[in-house]
């Protein structure tokens, strides 16, 4: 690993929680975004934001996880979005068939305030 040590925070709202990822989200990392995400107490109706704005590389383990956060926001009667999706990272949602799997906005704010 290189660069941007890996951090997730997590800030929770009336409205739901904001999950921001830094660094990178792969193999070695994933573990620690869904251990956060599945220790959240989300309610129906409440949205599951998922910063990454800081995500510097994302391997197929980190996609992976973030479909299990959707699943979970899904199981809860949750809502999720995803937050500052870095250019890369939205490219290779588009190659993969994503792109239309999770609401992207320009920001948490963005994603709160729909």
């Amino acid at each position: 690993m290189t660069g941007t040590p890996f951090s997730v925070t997590t800030v929770t709202t009336g409205t739901g929680a904001v999950v921001t990822v830094a660094g990178e989200l792969d193999v070695a990392t994933a573990p620690r975004f869904r251990a956060g995400v599945a220790a959240l107490a989300l309610a129906r109706g409440q949205v599951l934001v998922v910063d990454l704005g800081g995500v510097t590389f994302c391997d197929s383990s980190g996609i992976s996880a973030l479909i299990a956060a959707r699943n979970v926001a899904e199981a809860a009667g949750a809502d999720i979005a995803l937050a500052a999706v870095p250019a890369r990272l939205s490219r290779t949602f588009g190659l993969i068939g994503l792109a239309d799997f999770f609401p992207i906005y320009p920001s948490a704010e963005d994603a709160l305030r729909d």
